[in-house]
């Protein structure tokens, strides 16, 4: 049987992602220091993104959206219109911070495209963010096809996979998210390989079950491969 439906997490697997944010929100913490501790904060802007997710959806005009509003809060209406200005700027430096791709990935997307693998980038996010993104950073002719969705559930997993012709367990999802990725992906009866970063959003944390049959841990992107070998898949 022939098993070559790779789908694969874009930020922080593909490109780093989260450092960008924690780097804004240390600027963001810097520039609000007169105003709350820094805990606080820090605190008060998780809860805010969280809040904002279901009006928003997630990416950065989301999340800058989320810092003005925490600024407005903890500043008591008191906030100056240059610290708006200069959060926005902060939005928009993260718009345009360039893409880098992680170590090894460019090369292991080249082989599995060479292997017959059919690449699909599963995504969520701001749609025209994350088309520009892939389009920076110069991996968007590896892949087959992009799926930009609102949030990973496994009925979209299902739907997706099942528009390429994938069975239960022909199809695998790679990813740096047990939350987003492998979960769902697994619910939906597919494959998780799981590519931890070294940095993880308080709102994607959770645990993926021991025994879960289908689930794989790997240390880095460049594994990929041998572990498509180790459970026998085969291109086509």
């Amino acid at each position: 049987m022939t098993r070559s439906i790779l789908g694969i997490d874009a930020d922080d697997t593909l490109w780093h992602n989260e450092s960008i944010f924690q780097l804004t929100i240390e600027r963001f913490i810097e520039l609000l220091g007169n105003h709350a501790p820094s805990d606080h904060l820090t605190e008060r802007l998780i809860a805010t993104e969280r809040k904002n997710l279901r009006l928003y959806g997630y990416g950065i005009k989301g999340f800058t959206l989320s810092m003005i509003e925490t600024a407005v809060a903890v500043a008591d209406e008191g906030l100056p219109p240059t610290v708006v200005q200069r959060i926005l700027g902060l939005g928009r430096e993260m718009l345009e911070h360039p893409v880098e791709p992680l170590p090894g990935v460019a090369e292991t997307l080249g082989e599995l495209k060479r292997a017959g693998h059919r690449l699909v980038v599963i995504t969520k996010g701001d749609l025209l963010d994350q088309e520009q993104k892939l389009a920076r950073s110069g991996l968007g002719d590896l892949f087959d096809a992009v799926e930009i969705v609102s949030e990973k559930t496994p009925e979209v997993y299902a739907r997706i996979f099942g528009r390429f012709g994938a069975g239960e367990g022909e199809a695998v999802m790679i990813g740096n998210s047990a939350k987003s990725d492998i979960l769902p992906a697994l619910a939906a009866g597919q494959w998780g390989f799981h590519v931890p970063y070294h940095l993880t959003w308080e709102a994607e944390v959770a645990e993926v079950p021991a025994d879960a049959p289908r689930y794989r841990r790997l240390s880095r992107f460049g594994e990929v491969p041998e572990h498509l070998a180790a459970i026998g898949w085969n291109a086509g």
